[in-house]
């Protein structure tokens, strides 16, 4: 499998190089030059399987001619050994026909398990294939960053330094990243938002002399072997619902737009999907878009759901790739309109693609406490703020009540205690693994929101 830059002016590059490079070098993302296939066989074959081997089948055709190919069972079923849940992945009757896909029996207790815990080990194994090591520069508006973390955490080939916005993360979400006790793992508090640390991720990234000489890769979902592993939830729910033989709806909540666009890749390989339907927070670019056909960047507010507070979508950019029919001249006009005014319009044919299969919904602070308080009510199922906002979007959205709806679940409910307990009263009870981090002490530095500061700070604490 060979993969190419959406911008179009970069190396075509295998897995292995994609995995390591993360962000292409002429500022775009990569995707698979040819989607692979999965036929209705497929989908049947799949049925009856566990987790990690509907893993390992879903991902084989985008590591052909890796060296992780002959060891891909093995590390999925490594990988998500480590889980909680017998069926890592289960399924939630809510209403009639109506799931939620639990995607928070990881380690760190949300959907970036899914895909991190496997991407660190490919990382290592790739690495000492090649005898090499990576600097990781990454950005989080919450779970992101403790997910990578607890991936590539005492690894000897690796140095981590994850950025996340100072004050906006959950409190629990904070201590997840800052109290892991690991040498090689750095910890930054920027003064801004989330769009700030992803733009200095960028910025990093575009100085080819740093990153040549530091070996720069990432963990955000800029990186396809993140969207790739995440495929594999979309399949997994799909065959338990009766794929290949009936269509599934998907409600997703989404910022940065890579949890729902792993879901649009599984559509492109053949999975029935319906619908991908997307929840917004206050920060509501994405609905914006899907109703106006322009994306236009405005201020991010803090919300009950800090991980959605995010304003530039990057992996939008994938989409709109595919929606112009992969001319990548033309996405990087529109990324460039981006850059330089905030804005840019979609054109009418490919508006009209996206949303065939698309749409939006947004919910307020106070609408997303209500939609917690009467899930809980009338169901007594505990939710955090990120996933009612994807349920009350599929509910809200959804026209076609004899398909299949999944919502996704994508953290704990004790993630986000004072939203909850705002909504229902009292705070839902932490697993042990997060009480633990309120026992022990932080370690992370404060950094202006200054591109300088940051790359100069990492040169000081990378590993010789």
């Amino acid at each position: 499998m060979r993969y190419v830059s959406t911008r179009g002016r970069a190396p075509t590059l295998g897995f292995d190089d994609v995995l390591l490079a993360g962000l292409a070098t002429d500022g775009g993302l990569y995707v698979p030059e040819q989607w692979p296939t999965l036929t209705a066989a497929d989908l049947l074959a799949l049925r009856g399987k566990s987790y990690a081997e509907v893993a390992a089948r879903v991902m084989a055709p985008f590591v052909a001619g890796s060296v992780l190919e002959k060891d891909l069972p093995r590390l999925c079923a490594q990988a998500y050994g480590r889980f909680t849940h017998p069926a890592v992945a289960p399924l939630k009757q809510l209403d009639a026909n109506e799931w939620l896909l639990e995607l928070f029996h990881g380690p760190t207790f949300a959907f970036k398990d899914y895909a991190l815990q496997l991407v660190g080990l490919f990382f290592e194994h790739v690495l000492k294939a090649r005898g090499s090591r990576i600097t990781i520069v990454g950005a989080t508006s919450g779970d992101t960053g403790s997910a990578a973390i607890e991936a590539c955490r005492d690894r000897a080939n690796i140095d981590i330094f994850i950025m996340h916005p100072s004050g906006r993360t959950s409190e629990v979400q904070r201590r997840q990243m800052t109290t892991v006790d690991a040498a090689n793992v750095h910890n930054i508090a920027l003064a801004g938002t989330f769009d700030d640390c992803q733009d200095i991720v960028k910025a990093l990234f575009a100085d080819t002399t740093f990153r040549t000489e530091l070996n720069l890769s990432a963990v955000n979902s800029i990186n396809w072997a993140r969207i790739m592993a995440q495929i594999v939830y979309y399949v997994w729910a799909a065959i338990h619902l009766g794929a290949p033989d009936r269509k599934i709806t998907f409600a997703v909540p989404t910022g940065n737009f890579g949890n729902v666009f792993a879901g649009y890749a599984a559509y492109r390989m053949g999975l029935p999907i319906a619908k991908l339907i997307v929840g917004s927070n206050r920060n509501d670019i994405l609905t914006r878009y899907f109703e106006t056909g322009a994306m236009t960047v405005e201020g991010v507010q803090p919300s009950l759901s800090p991980s959605m507070d995010i304003q530039v979508s990057s992996n939008f950019e994938r989409l709109l790739f595919e929606a112009y029919d992969r001319d990548g001249a033309a996405v990087s006009r529109l990324m460039d309109q981006l850059k330089q005014g905030g804005r840019y319009t979609v054109a009418p044919a490919a508006h009209a693609k996206i949303g065939a299969l698309f749409s939006g919904a947004r919910l307020d602070d106070e609408g997303t406490k209500k939609a917690m308080r009467e899930l809980h009510d009338a169901t007594g199922e505990l939710i955090d703020p990120h996933s009612v906002v994807g349920i009350h979007a599929g509910r809200v959205l959804d026209t076609d009540r004899s398909i299949p709806r999944v919502a996704l679940a994508t953290a704990h409910p004790a993630k986000f205690p004072d939203a909850v307990k705002s909504a229902i009263g009292s705070a839902p009870p932490p697993p042990a693994p997060l009480a633990a981090v309120f026992n022990r002490s932080e370690r992370f530095t404060e950094l202006a929101n200054d591109v300088d500061a940051v790359r100069r700070f990492i040169r000081a604490n990378v590993s010789a």
